[in-house]
């Protein structure tokens, strides 16, 4: 997976899910007059809240990460992801509330208070399910995490380098030290007929598109250019693409690889 695919809600999700791993090995409950357990010792506790937290937050990055949702039966990746992560929190809350329920017959009447595993795990789900269900709908949440490199002065497609043939630095041929052209002589000193000069070139007109380099804030999916609506391919952000024609609103992208789409979305794209 591309890091630079990845959202600001996304990071969230990432971080939420390693605390919520760290904290369950931390302990529980905090007792007097007893060994102090940790999540792992209750089988039914560690999976609902801490395992399913954690798949929850792997199911949510894989979805954001693919082309195209994927579902299993019927249902979506992603959306199965943030009902773990809110059944996650909802279990700590409420485990938090009652700490004595689950290992009542293990202490019998010892003082027993929420450890530092469960409050370190409340927080953490919190944190994931609060960014699993905000990233769609705060914009600051879904730029992108690591911001997509400037290229350095990047070259117009077709350009030639710098220095090279048509340049407007390089001296051409029959041109003296300087620039300017000069009338050919013949051996020994006599001039000789002047050469005529080549005709211009046609200069194309002033409002024709110019195709330039872009990135995306976010990964937005290209269309076929028959105007189906099935994606070819997906940009992603820290890549630069060609534009190559504008379409309206639309704009034909040339990737890395050579295929060409048509990007509907344009809103928010960084030039080069």
């Amino acid at each position: 997976m591309n890091i630079r695919s990845l959202t600001r809600g996304d990071g969230v999700v990432i971080g939420a899910a390693v605390l919520l791993f760290i904290a369950s090995f931390l302990h529980t409950y905090d007792s007097s007059g007893s060994n102090a357990p940790n999540a792992w010792d209750n089988l039914g506790l560690v999976m609902s809240m801490y395992v399913g937290g954690i798949i929850g937050a792997a199911l949510i990055i894989v979805s954001r990460s693919l082309p195209q949702p994927r579902k299993v039966i019927g249902l979506d990746l992603g959306q199965v992801g943030v009902a773990l992560s809110v059944f996650a929190a909802w279990t700590a809350f409420w485990t938090i509330v009652d700490p004595l329920g689950a290992f009542s017959d293990s202490f019998g009447s010892a003082n027993i208070s929420s450890g530092s595993g469960l409050i370190l795990g409340l927080i953490a789900t919190l944190l994931l399910a609060g960014a699993a269900i905000a990233t769609p709908l705060v914009p600051a949440l879904q730029a992108a995490l690591v911001p997509a490199p400037k290229p350095a002065a990047p070259q117009p497609y077709g350009a030639q380098p710098p220095g090279g043939y048509g340049y407007p630095g390089a001296q051409q041929p029959g041109q003296a030290f300087g620039g300017q052209p000069q009338q050919g002589q013949a051996f020994g000193g006599q001039p000789s007929q002047p050469q005529q000069a080549p005709a211009p070139q046609p200069q194309p007109p002033a409002g024709d598109f110019s195709p330039f380099w872009f990135a995306v804030p976010v990964p937005r999916p290209l269309f076929s250019e028959d105007g189906s609506q099935a994606p070819i391919a997906e940009l992603a952000p820290g890549t630069w693409y060609l534009a190559v024609e504008q379409r309206g609103a639309n704009l034909v992208a040339q990737t890395q690889d050579g295929r060409r789409g048509v990007l509907q979305d344009t809103s928010g794209i960084q030039r080069g």
